[in-house]
């Protein structure tokens, strides 16, 4: 007959093609059409080889890549019958229960998809080639040759067949040339671990032996590995095989289930490639990979397995929708496949109950590294702004430290030792004054004050454990670092001295010191009106108590403190119902594990799911608020006073909430 058009609408081929333009799925169609010509001859009582060998030679900008097989082969009537378009071609359509076959549409769509290609099959001495591609008008043709010819020893050859055995001179290799621009050409280890990981070939990958080689066959770079799926160690929950069944119309459909939990080893939730949930098996057919009624919740983290049930292959070749017309998974909205789905959710329920028991009892949780760091940012934020914004003294309070457990106490004590009016006293780390307004042109001096024994680790301190962050513009100039000098007029043990220079008026900057949780800042402004013997003031006593202040409470210093937050970890706290707290001691923003709207998101890995930072921005801004807000009427001296307290916390809230929010949107 020789070239001719295949009988179907253009336009659906086209739609089809595009759907499955992916050397992936074009393989795996290829690879189950080889493994159901296998299963008919195992059915008719023949002995097979099950091989099926693919390979796949990549180039720059396409690929070549075939399936071959020694199984039925193919008549030339055989062959071209495959090229008749629709339902009514496929195995099902014609009865046969156990067969795959993607609507009697997988061979074109996965020539058309990526480019052209050809099949060449012998079957009982005749040897077939048919070439499939479009024609210069962008059809969709097939070039037949006219018929069959004898077979010949170099056919034999090419297509790697025996001519002893069961299926002696039988096989077929189909070879497709990936020209198109939008198919990705992938490495050849990538394509050998996605056929391996892919579900709808997993069950083939049990009984057949699939080799994949880096090159042509033949071309002398044939080098065939072995392409098998690893299953992660698991333990059994459900089965191996535990039967139930399907009440539909009056009788009930058998089904047999098998369910496991990975041990440790994270799970693929999504795409073809999955390893999270159970692969729905009907005869020889994969036709799904879910978690039914439990799909994405918490508990199924690391169950997997399969679920069997031949009926819905029969109920497929009677003309029931039980799976999509793209085939892309069952179709819940046919009512078997949704009295199926309930039968299966029910006998899988008890294994993910089980697993959200035991989160409801863990102990720590962890998060993602990007929401860590977003906290981390979060934190950093809000201490700068208790003690630069509202001005608060953010030493450890007496009442949350004892003695001896750590360098908090040993502060506590060395204040303690000095005396509250020693010149010693006060805090571990500050400029002499948090605001340097200074000339152009002209060197200043800028002081860091230091006092060791309130530093940690005690009286091991040294120089080279400060870390000192300059936020300075071009213009501003920092010179070297002065070394320490005792100073025991000012602040104890000494001090370090830079010397700066601004070259324009205008520009402004800011110093950091940091040592452990302590931390102190100044602002440096270069302004042409400043002041040239601003340099000559005092050092700035932040201690001295404000005159007129019948109290004697001290003012307090915005250029130094300690960390209010150092840190936050996801804990159990069985005995108390709050989502998230303070803890004083450690100085931690602790989330509650315990707590059902926090349990909710921690996955069955532990991890706090990436998808509720909004709940985190709520935790947080609330404990942050009501800390802040009780140290700053606390510090105001009106400790104790609710309506001052909530006025503070409403506050704060208005202030820095929408900050908070803005930080875990990232």
């Amino acid at each position: 007959m020789g070239v001719a058009e295949i009988q179907v609408d253009q336009r659906v081929i086209g739609i089809d093609s595009r759907r499955f333009a992916s050397v992936e799925k074009a393989l795996v169609e290829l690879i189950t059409n080889s493994d159901e010509s296998y299963a008919r001859m195992e059915r008719a009582g023949a002995a097979v080889p099950g091989r099926i060998r693919v390979s796949y030679e990549r180039h720059l900008t396409g690929a070549v890549l075939t399936v071959a097989d020694q199984a039925e082969g193919m008549s030339f009537g055989q062959a071209r019958s495959i090229l008749s378009y629709g339902g009514a071609h496929s195995p099902l359509a014609r009865g046969e229960g156990n067969g795959r076959g993607y609507f009697g549409r997988g061979l074109k769509q996965a020539v058309f998809g990526l480019g052209h290609g050809w099949l060449e099959t012998v079957q009982d001495g005749r040897f077939t080639r048919i070439d499939i591609f479009r024609g210069g008008n962008g059809g969709y043709l097939y070039d037949d040759g006219g018929g069959s010819r004898p077979a010949l020893p170099a056919d034999y050859a090419r297509l790697g067949l025996t001519t002893e055995g069961p299926s002696a001179g039988h096989g077929t290799r189909v070879t497709i040339v990936v020209e198109n621009p939008r198919v990705v050409i992938s490495q050849h280890h990538t394509l050998r671990q996605s056929l391996a990981n892919n579900f709808y070939l997993r069950a083939v990958l049990g009984r057949r032996t699939v080799e994949l080689s880096a090159g042509h066959p033949g071309s002398g770079a044939d080098s065939p590995e072995p392409v098998v799926f690893t299953e992660p160690a698991a333990e059994v929950l459900i089965g191996p095989g535990q039967t139930g069944s399907v009440p539909f119309e009056g009788r009930d459909y058998p089904f047999t289930q098998t369910v496991k939990r990975a041990s440790g080893t994270e799970l693929i939730s999504r795409g073809d490639e999955r390893t999270n949930g159970l692969v729905v098996l009907s005869g020889q057919a994969v036709l799904d990979c879910q978690l039914f009624d439990f799909e994405n919740q918490v508990g199924t983290e690391y169950l997997f397995g399969e679920v069997r049930c031949d009926a819905l292959t029969d109920m497929l070749g009677h003309g029931r929708a039980v799976i999509s017309d793209e085939r892309e998974g069952l179709n819940a909205r046919d009512p078997f496949v949704a009295a199926f789905s309930r039968a299966v959710s029910a006998a899988l329920a008890p294994a993910v109950l089980a697993e959200r028991e035991k989160l409801s009892h863990l102990e720590r949780a962890t998060t993602s590294g990007r929401t860590a760091e977003m906290i981390e940012e979060l934190l950093r934020h809000m201490n700068r702004a208790a003690v630069v914004d509202l001005g608060l003294q953010t030493e450890p309070e007496a009442h949350s430290l004892t003695p001896g457990t750590g360098q908090a106490a040993a502060g506590v004590f060395a204040q303690a030792t000095r005396g509250a009016d020693a010149p010693g006293a006060g805090p571990a780390l500050r400029f002499t004054t948090p605001f340097y307004y200074r000339p152009p042109g002209h060197a200043f001096h800028v002081g860091l004050l230091l006092d060791p024994l309130l530093l940690p680790p005690g009286a091991d301190f040294s120089v080279a454990d400060l870390s000192v962050e300059a936020e300075l513009p071009p213009s501003i100039h920092l010179g070297d670092r002065i070394a320490m000098v005792p100073d025991t007029a000012e602040i104890g043990p000494g001090r370090l001295v830079w010397t700066v220079t601004g070259d324009r008026a205008g520009d402004r900057g800011t110093l950091t010191a940091r040592a452990g949780d302590h931390w102190a800042t100044c602002e440096i402004v270069i302004a042409e009106q400043a002041s040239r013997h601003a340099g000559d003031q005092p050092a700035h006593a932040g201690a001295a108590a404000t005159p007129g202040d019948s109290r004697g409470r001290q003012r307090p210093n915005r250029d130094h403190g300690m960390d209010l937050f150092t840190g936050y970890e996801f804990r159990s706290l069985p005995d108390g119902a709050d989502r998230a707290v303070y803890s004083a001691a450690e100085r931690k923003v602790i989330i509650n594990t315990a707590a059902p709207t926090v349990r909710l998101y921690v996955d069955g890995r532990g991890r706090f799911r990436d998808s509720a930072r909004l709940l985190l921005a709520e935790l947080f801004l609330d404990v942050i608020a009501d800390e802040l807000a009780r140290r700053r009427v606390a510090q105001h001296g009106h400790g104790g006073d609710l309506e001052a307290f909530q006025t503070a916390r409403r506050d704060i809230i208005r202030r820095y909430g929408s900050d908070v929010h803005r930080t875990f949107l990232g």
